[in-house]
């Protein structure tokens, strides 16, 4: 469980989840490929056929405050898209 920060639901990765079979994760950035295939095996009961990998680097922020603009960036994070075999699903709407 400490390699998974939490899975990624948005549009996009729900439209990849229904037409390929793929699903998203945040992952921890120093996670490799076999260890986030462990993981989401141990972690839903399912078996990966292949995982790909991506650095999401962090938006730029600004906001205006009563002192002046304020600049940042998000936090960078790592994204895995797990892709599971053939019959399997996650269902991350179970427990709600």
């Amino acid at each position: 469980m400490a390699i998974i920060i939490k899975p990624i639901v948005t549009e996009k990765v729900t439209g990849m989840a229904e037409k390929y079979n793929r699903y998203g994760f945040a992952v921890i950035p120093s996670a490799n490929k076999e260890q986030i295939k462990k993981a989401v095996e141990e972690l839903y009961d399912v078996t990966v056929v292949s995982v790909n990998t991506i650095m999401k680097k962090g938006k730029l922020k600004s906001r205006y405050t009563k002192s002046g603009l304020i600049q940042g960036r998000a936090a960078t994070y790592k994204k895995a898209l797990v892709t599971l075999k053939e019959g399997d699903t996650i269902d991350f709407y179970s427990n709600i």
